[in-house]
C-alpha cells in the first residue's frame, strides 16, 4: 500500500517548487502510476515538478535526508516500466524544465533542458539547416531527459546512431543533492573516465540530468523514401536483408505487419496502406542528391526479387510524411486492437530475422495472444507488441510467460534483450539471459558509486 508523504515533508518540497507544483492527491497521482507500460502500476506518495537545476538539487537533497525512494521522470512514454513508481517513492518530473537554453549553430551544439520534446529541438533548428539526428517513434511527445536516460534511438538509428553518439556535455544532479558537470563544450572526455557516456542509457539510476548538450547534424541536401508492400512478414524480412547485404546504407528501414496495419488504417492516423497487405516495408535514403535515385532504385528491386507486390516512391515532403505515417503512429493505434500492450525490444542479426518473425508468431499462438510487429529492421531491433487486457490475470500471466520464450529465442540466435528502450522493470529478470553473476556485480558497483544508498530508481536494471 502506497505510504502518504509526511506533511512537513510535502510543505518543505513546496516552499522549493511552489504549491502547485507537488502532486499528492490521490486521484490525481493516478496519472502517474505507470509509463508506457502499463502492465505494471504503482501509485507514487508524491509528484514534484521542479524548474530548474537549483530545485531538483534541494528536492532531492530534501528527500535524501529523509531516506524517501526518487523516481525521475520525462514524458511517460518509456516502454520498460523505467518510470514505475515505488509505494514509497516519490516521483521527480521534469515536464517543466523545457527550455532550449541555447542553440551554437556555428559549432553545431544545442544545449536543453531535459524536458525538452524530442521533435521540438529539431524544429527550433531548422532555420539554421540543422538537426538532431535520433528520432524515437514517439517523438512528437518523448522528451531529451527520457532520450539520455534510456539511450533511445529511432528509425534513422541505423545510418546515424542512438542517443550516445550526440551528448556531448551534461549536468546531472547526484542522489543528494549535489550538482556536478560531465563533459561538456562540445569536447567529449579527451583523457580519464568518459563519465558522459557512462550516465547515457543509465535508466535514472545514476542521477537526474537537468542541462544536456547535444551535437546537431546539418539536414540531408536529399531525401528519397519508399514504402515496399509485401504479402508476407518473411519475404519483407528477406528484402531487408537483400538491401543491407548489397552494400545499400539506408538512412531506415522500418517494418510493419498486417495487424499493425489494419489497426492505423482504422484509426484517426491512417496513412493509405492497403490492409491487405502481409507487411509494409519504409525505405529512407538521404545524403548528397547525386547518387540517391540510383540507390532507391537498386531498394526497389531488391524489394522486387523479394517477392514485393507494389514499392510506392514518395514524389514530395507531404508524400514522404505519409509514408512514414503508418509508422511512427502505430503505437497509438493499438489501442484499437486492446487497453494494454507490451512492447519487447530484442535486436537479433538481420540475417535471422525471417526464422525469428515466424517462431514470434508461433509463440502468441501457442499462448493464445494477438502480437502485431513494428520495429527498426535495418538493425534487427524487434518490437513484438504484445497485446492484451491487464485486468484478465490469466492472460498477463500468459503475456509473462509468452515474453520470456521470445527474449530467450532472440538470445539464443545471438541477439541480445533490449536495442533502445532499456530494462527498467520489466526486463530486469531477463539480464542473467545476456550477463554472468560477475558483470551483473560491476554493474552493481557501478550504481553504488553514483548512489551509494539506493535511493535513485530503485528495482530497476539489477536488483
Amino acid at each position: 500500500m502506497t505510504q502518504t508523504l509526511v506533511p512537513t515533508v510535502a510543505d518543505r518540497l513546496r516552499a522549493i517548487v511552489g504549491s502547485d507544483h507537488v502532486i499528492t492527491q490521490p486521484d490525481r497521482l493516478v496519472a502517474y502510476e505507470s509509463d508506457g507500460l502499463t502492465a505494471y502500476r504503482v501509485a507514487p506518495r508524491a509528484v514534484v515538478l521542479p524548474e530548474t537545476t537549483e530545485q531538483v538539487s534541494k528536492v532531492l537533497e530534501v528527500l535524501h535526508g529523509e531516506g524517501i525512494d526518487v523516481i525521475p521522470r520525462g514524458a511517460g512514454t518509456g516502454l520498460s516500466g523505467g518510470a514505475l513508481p515505488s509505494s514509497d517513492g516519490v516521483i521527480v518530473g521534469t515536464a517543466r524544465m523545457n527550455r532550449i537554453l541555447s542553440i551554437d549553430d556555428q559549432n553545431r551544439l544545442a544545449t536543453v533542458q531535459p524536458g525538452v520534446i524530442n521533435a521540438r529541438l529539431t524544429k527550433a533548428t531548422e532555420p539554421y539547416g540543422l538537426y538532431y539526428a535520433p528520432d524515437p517513434a514517439s517523438q512528437s511527445a518523448c522528451t531529451l531527459g527520457g532520450n539520455v536516460a534510456e539511450n533511445s534511438g529511432g528509425p534513422h538509428c541505423l545510418k546515424y546512431g542512438v542517443t550516445s553518439r550526440y551528448v556531448t556535455g551534461l549536468t546531472v544532479v547526484m542522489a543528494d543533492g549535489e550538482v556536478v558537470r560531465f563533459g561538456g563544450a562540445g569536447l567529449e572526455a579527451a583523457a580519464g573516465l568518459d563519465l558522459v557516456g557512462l550516465f547515457v542509457g543509465s535508466e535514472g539510476c545514476f542521477g537526474i540530468a537537468t542541462e544536456i548538450e547535444v551535437r546537431l547534424l546539418p539536414k540531408a541536401e536529399g531525401v528519397r523514401t519508399l514504402l515496399g508492400l509485401f504479402d508476407t512478414m518473411a519475404a519483407a524480412g528477406h528484402a531487408v536483408t537483400d538491401i543491407i547485404s548489397s552494400g545499400l546504407m539506408p538512412a531506415a528501414v522500418e517494418i510493419v505487419d498486417h495487424a499493425t496495419i489494419v489497426a492505423v488504417e482504422a484509426s484517426v492516423f491512417a496513412a493509405g496502406y492497403p490492409t491487405d497487405a502481409g507487411a509494409a516495408l519504409v525505405i529512407e535514403f538521404d545524403g548528397t542528391e547525386a547518387g540517391l535515385d540510383d540507390d532507391a532504385n537498386r531498394a526497389e528491386q531488391c524489394c522486387l526479387a523479394a517477392g514485393a507486390i507494389e514499392v510506392r516512391r514518395a514524389a514530395s515532403e507531404e508524400e514522404r510524411i505519409g509514408l512514414w505515417k503508418g509508422r511512427k503512429k502505430a503505437f497509438g493505434a493499438m489501442g484499437r486492437i486492446a487497453p494494454d500492450l507490451l512492447v519487447q525490444d530484442a535486436t537479433v542479426p538481420r540475417t535471422r530475422l525471417p526464422e525469428v518473425l515466424a517462431r514470434i508468431t508461433e509463440i502468441g499462438e501457442e499462448y493464445g495472444l494477438n502480437i502485431a510487429n513494428v520495429f527498426h529492421a535495418g538493425d534487427g531491433n524487434l518490437h513484438p507488441n504484445i497485446l492484451f487486457d491487464r485486468q484478465n490475470q490469466d492472460e498477463l500471466e500468459r503475456v509473462e510467460r509468452a515474453s520470456r520464450e521470445i527474449m530467450t529465442l532472440c538470445v539464443s540466435v545471438g541477439g541480445t534483450i533490449t536495442g533502445e528502450h532499456g530494462v527498467g522493470i520489466d526486463k530486469r529478470g531477463y539480464m542473467p539471459l545476456v550477463h554472468n553473476e560477475v558483470e551483473l556485480e560491476m554493474l552493481r558497483r557501478a550504481r553504488w558509486v553514483f548512489d551509494p544508498g539506493g535511493n535513485l530508481n530503485p528495482g530497476k536494471v539489477v536488483q
